[in-house]
């Protein structure tokens, strides 16, 4: 299955839980195993496998001892200014986001030109 947008959060959380459960068998390693390995409790492993929540600090464990914590850096990307970005804040780093300058203005409604 190809996770997408239209996906519940549930069906994704159930996916990535069967991903990481075939991986950890392709890898010989029984869950016990897996669990001592990454630091965590066996039933969290088993929650993660099954799809329930969990804490991301746990799967970054998993990820880290079945030797895939790069897959973070695939699914997160680092944000990267674009080069008019940085000559207009001169280099610096933004640090929040400005109101809209689109904001609703009591005005009339358009109309052609000629229309008055």
């Amino acid at each position: 299955m190809d996770i997408s947008k239209l996906n519940t959060d549930s069906t994704i959380l159930e996916e990535l839980g069967n991903r990481l459960a075939r991986i950890r068998i392709q890898n010989n390693l029984t869950q016990a195993d897996l669990a001592q390995e990454a630091g965590i409790s066996k039933p969290t492993l088993e929650r993660v496998e099954a799809g329930r929540d969990a804490q991301v600090s746990s799967l970054i464990r998993i990820l880290r001892a079945l030797d895939m914590i790069d897959v973070l850096d695939k699914t997160i990307p680092a944000a990267k200014a674009s080069p008019m970005e940085r000559l207009r804040t001169k280099g610096r780093e933004r640090k929040r986001v400005s109101p809209s300058s689109k904001k609703t203005k009591e005005s009339k409604p358009w109309s052609w030109r000629d229309e008055a």
